[in-house]
């Protein structure tokens, strides 16, 4: 992922540091698409110059690197804390299925901005890359638990793991910052409605 470089370390304008160029920059590339955003939209949202966002990062694409890395660590860290649990397959599912909506809901706009990206540019193309490697260990896992008999045999293991992970992330379609549903709550809900309907059953 391509970093910010020293400039990102920077002192900018007094009332702004990266953080908050960062969660700025990520409202204006949700609302206007990264590709239809200019720096002249950044600095008119924050209040200050071009040269004062430089001062924090060296380009827009950096701030873009930012962004999508901070949501990819959330759940890449979720991927490696499952990776290390014991248990059944299906348990370890539903644990990855938990912590990336926790992961949504901690981190909510720059998931959202993580799902907008279509490969336009390499910070993207590496993003996607990241990405298909956690969409790897949800397919080995519900293949896993397939073959434990956990779930059902007569859906392909590919499709069930991205109806599971597409239903996580069709929060980002509506869940707001703030939302009085916790990501715990979450989490069950989310897992109640799509485990009930792919377990086997006695």
């Amino acid at each position: 992922m391509t970093a910010a470089g020293p400039s990102a370390r920077r002192r900018g304008r007094p009332g702004h540091d990266l953080s908050t160029v960062l969660a700025a920059s990520v409202e204006v590339f949700i609302e206007r698409g990264y590709d239809g955003t200019s720096m002249e939209d950044l600095s008119a949202r924050l209040g200050i110059g071009k040269s004062s966002i430089y001062h924090h990062v060296e380009s827009k694409e950096a701030l873009l690197g930012l962004a999508l890395d901070r949501a990819l660590v959330g759940l890449e860290q979720a991927a490696v804390d499952v990776r290390a649990l014991g248990g059944p397959a299906v348990e370890r599912l539903e644990e990855l299925l938990r912590r990336s909506v926790a992961v949504l809901v901690d981190d909510l706009p720059f998931v959202t901005l993580l799902l907008r990206v279509r490969g336009n540019s390499e910070v993207e193309r590496q993003a996607l890359v990241r990405r298909r490697q956690i969409d790897r260990l949800a397919t080995d896992l519900v293949k896993e638990a397939v073959g434990d008999g956990a779930l059902r045999p007569d859906i392909d293991p590919a499709v069930i793991a991205r109806l599971l992970f597409g239903t996580v992330n069709s929060l980002t379609e509506w869940l707001k910052p703030g939302s009085k549903h916790s990501a715990t709550e979450l989490g069950t809900i989310v897992s109640a409605v799509v485990f009930d309907g792919l377990r086997t059953h006695p």
